[in-house]
């Protein structure tokens, strides 16, 4: 891609830029390379920096929804940059590339599994600061595989009879947990009938750290004739090469399950490990990044509904990058981006 809006803060006859990702995804806590081109424009140029950020469309309840009816919105959050291209000349016409190797953080949402779109829209922003302009424009498309340990525990779910409803980013916090981002990833499943009398649904989020996967549960109870129904949290840490021992995963998340629904869970309530959600600034258009994947035996990944999920998130995928330049959700170094966890809007 090419900056698009170079020519409006550069000049016309600016320098272009193309990153371009080394195939393959990338993995929670990994690493992501490639080369970001840049052509010299109509004349010679002082680069400043060349930088990536990293960015996900991230769903947000509006603070004051209670009070003004507000549904809540999307938005775009940068949630970690790096520096890859210090200052150097950028002669007009010359073609310069800039390799980079950089580290993902731990919580890095998953995007696929076994290659299968889960709905979640994450990006990398390429910024160029020429002679104190700064330009954001190439956006490319990140694609993320799951760690091990989380495919393992998502398989389990699936050969355990539960099904794939949704993905989502939510904007906000799990009380109690050790969590970085801004926000949390939301897979939502459906309970098989052993469960299905006890809960609506079971939504999984994983954060990761460093040797260690933490994987917080929360069940939507079903509520009886003489009861309302409520919600139970709970959360467990297994190692990223699994359990010890021989008891294998299946055991291990069938065990989560249970405690779970049988109000056995020993890490707190909803009144220690919340969701502790927030309004997102920098709204631009709803996007429903929900998919249904069919569960079986063989797992969550089993199939995609009729072939139309993948369509979806291709085009979703699509209308993010090229949306992006237009949507005026800029923003730059000064504003704090960077991994903040707290106000990394953009």
């Amino acid at each position: 891609m090419v900056f698009k809006r170079l020519l409006g803060s550069l000049g016309v006859g600016g320098p272009t830029v193309d990153t371009v990702l080394d195939p393959g995804a990338a993995r929670p806590g990994g690493v992501l390379s490639g080369h970001v081109h840049l052509v010299g424009g109509s004349a010679d140029h002082d680069v400043e920096h060349v930088a990536l950020e990293l960015v996900a469309r991230v769903e947000a309840e509006h603070a004051g929804a209670a009070e003004d009816g507000a549904a809540g919105g999307e938005g775009v959050v940068a949630f970690d940059r790096h520096t890859v291209g210090g200052a150097f000349r950028l002669a007009a016409g010359e073609r310069h590339s800039v390799p980079f190797t950089v580290s993902l953080p731990w919580e890095t949402p998953v995007t696929e599994l076994y290659g299968q779109p889960l709905g979640i829209v994450l990006g990398v922003r390429t910024e160029l600061a020429v002679a104190g302009a700064r330009d954001k424009g190439d956006l490319d498309p990140l694609t993320v595989s799951p760690l091990p340990a989380q495919e393992a525990v998502l398989e389990a779910f699936g050969q355990l009879g539960f099904g794939f409803r949704s993905a989502d980013l939510e904007y906000g916090r799990i009380g109690g947990t050790g969590q970085q981002l801004p926000f949390y990833q939301e897979v939502e499943l459906t309970p098989p009938p052993r469960y299905a009398h006890q809960v609506n649904e079971i939504e999984l989020t994983f954060l990761a750290v460093p040797g260690a996967l933490e994987v917080v549960l929360e069940a939507d109870k079903r509520g009886g004739p003489f009861s309302d129904g409520h919600d139970a949290l709970s959360r467990f840490t297994v190692p990223h090469d699994g359990p010890a021992g021989p008891q294998d995963w299946n055991a291990l998340v069938d065990g989560w399950i249970q405690e779970l629904v049988e109000h056995r869970a020993s890490y707190g309530s909803h009144a220690v490990y919340g969701h502790e959600s927030g309004a997102l600034s920098g709204t631009a258009g709803a996007v429903t990044a929900t998919t249904a994947v069919a569960a079986g035996a063989a797992g969550l990944a089993a199939g995609v509904a009729g072939g139309m999920v993948a369509a979806e998130v291709v085009d979703e995928v699509g209308d993010f990058l090229e949306g992006e330049d237009e949507d005026g959700l800029g923003g730059g170094a000064e504003d704090g981006l960077g991994g903040g966890a707290e106000d990394g809007f953009v």
